[in-house]
């Protein structure tokens, strides 16, 4: 028999390697953090979107999705029903969130495109963002359709 069979592990050092470790996972992730909001707000600050519009969605009768200008005046596209799903999807998601403070479907999200190439969805109500083109280009293109301005029609 060995004398690790017999005498239990220095309890200092374990205590001290767990505070090393965990110290390390702290500084790593305040560090991290620090350095996502220092670079959102700078970006956010000096960076002017070349596209933006505000946007209200409204959940119809027969289960299409209407998609207005940010007064809720004029219908820019309708999503009909078993359709354009990850618009559903990330509207679906927003909605949950609004519902839970108790905001209605009313207030207007913004839809912006920047300069450097991000698309950014923004409840204007609650102020949650969500960059949409981490979803991959397709879905980031069912979004980017409703920057376009709206036709005219003719009079």
């Amino acid at each position: 028999m060995s004398n690790i069979d017999t005498q239990p592990f220095p309890r200092l050092a374990l205590i001290a390697a767990a505070v090393l470790v965990a110290g390390s996972i702290t500084a790593a992730a305040a560090g991290r953090h620090a350095n996502v909001n220092a670079a959102q707000s700078s970006v956010t600050e000096t960076m002017a979107p070349l596209a933006a519009r505000d946007l209200t969605f409204f959940d119809m009768a027969d289960g299409s999705v209407e998609v207005r200008d940010g007064v809720g005046q004029q219908v820019v596209f309708v999503a009909a029903p078993g359709t354009n799903g990850f618009i559903r999807g990330v509207m679906r998601g927003m909605a949950r969130d609004r519902r839970s403070r108790g905001i209605g479907q009313e207030p207007a999200f913004r839809l912006a495109e920047w300069p450097d190439g991000r698309l950014s969805l923004v409840d204007l109500a609650t102020g949650r963002e969500i960059e949409l083109g981490a979803f991959g280009g397709t879905n980031r293109a069912s979004f980017a359709q409703l920057l376009a301005p709206a036709p005219q029609s003719a009079t």
